[in-house]
């Protein structure tokens, strides 16, 4: 149940009161003059992280993980690339498949 911060119309005193989210602000009662003329404070918010859960650690894990893959893709060729085909080969070796096979038909 939250807590929330009132000022009494009457009395001018601040008090807090745990209260229904439902609950209505005419019906609170000054827990000191015991008037139901209270207003309803806007107070600060307070938060206690327990754990290794904290703000934002969705985010930095995101962007870490975004970082250690566009990493990885800088070792990877561009995808517009196209494939090198190596030139024919015009070593010897291929001059004598070719003299072999003249020689066989013969």
């Amino acid at each position: 149940m939250p807590l929330y911060e009132y000022r009494c119309g009457q009395c001018e005193k601040q008090f807090e009161a745990t209260q229904s989210v439902y609950a209505r602000v005419e019906d609170t009662e000054c827990p000191h003059c015991h008037a139901r003329q209270a207003t309803r404070l806007l107070s600060s918010f307070s938060s206690n992280v327990i754990g290794d859960r904290k703000p934002g650690f969705t985010e930095i894990k995101a962007k870490a993980m975004n970082q250690e893959r566009m990493q990885r893709f800088t070792k990877l060729p561009p995808l517009n690339a196209k494939r090198q085909i190596p030139p024919p080969n015009m070593s010897s070796d291929s001059d004598s498949c070719s003299s072999d096979a003249s020689t066989s038909e013969s």
